[in-house]
């Protein structure tokens, strides 16, 4: 029997793209009645390994996570260099960014997704994984991010 879609359409994350991380968090913390969680930066380039459109950047991000149950929301200021992030703010302002899925064989669905017109725009390593931004905004309105756990 053939595979349909790419294993799975289960959302894990919605990520949101803000100026003002800790201004940010402290409003979500309150409209949630949660606890502020805490900034964490992401890696540099030499541990993680970060391209966007092909090419290595030195771009970062301060991130925050609130669990939400089912999935997190995470709120992503751009920190450094060019990213998805960084031209997705620039462009669109503050806003929805991506929704994420937890997969198994990240470059095979990259592959996949690209077969679909779907492309991939940013890649990189976190401490446990690794992370993929495919622009699915022409045929889906929204980037995917494809998060992969790496175990040792």
């Amino acid at each position: 029997m053939e595979e349909k879609g790419f294993g799975t359409n289960v959302i894990c994350q919605i990520g949101i793209v803000v100026r003002n991380i800790e201004r940010t968090a402290k409003i979500y913390a309150d409209v949630f009645g949660m606890e502020v969680p805490n900034v964490i930066i992401t890696d540099p380039e030499e541990q993680a390994h970060t391209k966007f459109n092909g090419a290595p950047t030195p771009a970062r991000a301060k991130l925050a996570f609130f669990n939400m149950g089912s999935l997190s929301l995470e709120l992503i200021e751009p920190v450094g260099g060019p990213s998805t992030w960084k031209e997705f703010l620039d462009t669109h302002g503050e806003g929805v960014h991506h929704i994420a899925f937890q997969v198994k064989g990240m470059d095979w669905v990259i592959e996949y997704l690209d077969g679909k017109g779907i492309k991939s725009v940013q890649r990189g390593d976190f401490t446990g994984g690794r992370y993929a931004y495919v622009d699915g905004t022409e045929s889906l309105g929204v980037i995917l991010e494809l998060l992969e756990s790496v175990t040792k």
